[in-house]
């Protein structure tokens, strides 16, 4: 049997504030490559695989937000990182918003990127999850690039979004499959008022994968959380506007609730 576990990368000084970066459905901690240099100057980055994805297996039977979440929690145990901020995006946001309303006194910081309480409708993912089991990746890795970039940014920059393309293409699609699943399972709504770490909920202006009104919907969820819309940007916002990204991620680990 596959082992329900992840893998994970760490950059940084393990002595400094821990940072966990959790991507999205169809990446691997690699997302995260355009913030490693910057954010690693002052924490000590964890990232994370989901289940099938990049270093982690493909676990057996099915996956909920909850497993993941809970094998977020047993990795940083594994390092002996009791207190974190976490950075989730997409699937890595709800797999933060259920780690923030679970263990609470272990989270300082939250921030929650191109994410929802509830991803709508469900049966689209689950759709997904047949078509990559009946017909591979490639039935579906073209026209994923459509959601997570801005037209703009797919002819300015095709290298970087064949790269993601070719990413996504190379998933196992067991892994995917079982991930879109727990992405349809998920309901966090309940789970938003017992969120205690000071949040940051981002999203990108042309995000058609989680618009912005699901963003708005996790700030009024959230007590003291604060909302940025970043322009020029589809799913994958920290790619499109890494610059945007960084502060805004910096800015929110140097300070505390806002009322």
């Amino acid at each position: 049997m596959s082992p329900r576990t992840l893998g994970w990368t760490v950059d940084g000084s393990p002595g400094e504030s821990v940072l966990v970066l959790s991507g999205s459905l169809g990446t691997t901690a690699t997302m995260w490559d355009p913030q490693v240099p910057l954010l690693s100057r002052e924490r000590c980055l964890v990232r994370v695989d989901h289940p099938g994805h990049g270093r982690s297996p493909v676990w057996d039977g099915p996956v909920g937000v909850a497993d993941i979440g809970g094998a977020i929690l047993d990795v940083l145990d594994r390092l002996g990182m009791q207190r974190f901020s976490f950075c989730g995006l997409s699937l890595g946001g709800a797999a933060g918003q259920w780690v923030a309303a679970h263990a609470p006194e272990r989270v300082e910081r939250l921030v929650l990127c191109s994410t929802a309480a509830r991803f709508t409708p469900p049966e689209v993912y689950v759709q997904r999850a047949a078509t990559v089991r009946r017909e591979g990746m490639d039935a579906i890795a073209a026209s994923a690039m459509e959601r997570w970039f801005t037209l703009d940014f797919r002819e300015r920059e095709p290298g970087i979004v064949e790269r993601f393309r070719a990413t996504l293409a190379a998933t196992p699609p067991e892994g995917y499959a079982q991930c879109c699943e727990a992405v349809a399972g998920f309901d966090g709504g309940a789970g938003l008022t017992r969120i205690a770490a000071p949040t940051l909920v981002l999203v990108g202006a042309d995000d058609p994968a989680t618009p912005p009104e699901r963003a708005r919907h996790l700030h009024r969820g959230i007590a003291g959380s604060r909302l940025e819309i970043i322009e020029g940007a589809a799913h994958l916002v920290n790619v499109e506007r890494p610059d945007a990204i960084e502060t805004a991620i910096r800015d929110h680990l140097r300070r505390g609730r806002q009322p």
